[in-house]
């Protein structure tokens, strides 16, 4: 448990180290919010495609509240290991900005402004976080989950682009965002409308791909 909780907590931790540091990087190489979301996408799915890769052995590579849950609901992990992960989650999420912050000579905690909120960035929660949580159970019921690492970071990484909210996707990774006043930031005002949405996306999208994955394996 303790490997597991290790992994869980260094792999959410680095994580938002590379969201935070690589969007603060990118405002400090261009002025163009294009070429910023581009440099942010980029580094963030190179980055979550390794840490699932080298890290899902150990403890299944959550990194994410909203994936445990679901896990959770599903009975594939008790009531305490979730609790636990979630706490590991959330702690290694702060630590990433702080450590993001520190970087680039910010505050280590300092809070974010950038007020992201309405029913059209909401929504794009929903999906995103939805398309996430349908994958990791499609990926399940035709046993190719060894394709997470590309399949995984690919999802998020177009949803950078093509959401409204620019696809945070994660409870933790959303708390750890607003304290940063940086391009990542999410004011703390906004969490608690992104972490519902992110809630709602992840049940509508286990529940969707938990039923065509066990009727793709029974109609083989």
């Amino acid at each position: 448990m303790l490997r597991k909780l290790t992994a869980e907590f260094l792999g959410t931790c680095t994580l938002v180290a590379v969201v935070v540091g690589s969007g603060t990087m990118a405002t400090n190489l261009s002025a163009d919010r294009g070429v910023d979301l581009l440099i942010n996408t980029l580094s963030t799915v190179l980055a979550l495609g390794i840490l699932i890769l080298v890290l899902d052995p150990i403890s299944g590579a959550h990194f994410n509240p909203a994936v445990t849950l679901s896990e959770l609901g599903q009975k594939r992990i008790s009531f305490n290991e979730a609790s636990l992960f979630i706490v590991a989650q959330f702690s290694g999420g702060v630590l990433g900005t702080i450590l993001a912050n520190l970087m680039f000579k910010n505050p280590a905690l300092f809070q974010s402004h950038h007020v992201r909120t309405g029913a059209n960035l909401w929504l794009g929660e929903v999906i995103a976080t939805a398309g996430l949580l349908f994958l990791i159970q499609i990926l399940r019921g035709e046993n190719k989950l060894a394709l997470a690492p590309v399949v995984l970071a690919g999802w998020i990484g177009s949803a950078y682009f093509f959401t409204s909210s620019t696809s945070f996707a994660n409870p933790a990774v959303t708390l750890a965002r607003g304290f940063t006043n940086t391009f990542s930031g999410i004011a703390l005002q906004s969490v608690a409308g992104f972490v519902l949405a992110q809630l709602l996306g992840a049940l509508l999208g286990s529940l969707l791909g938990n039923y065509l994955g066990t009727t793709s394996k029974e109609s083989k």
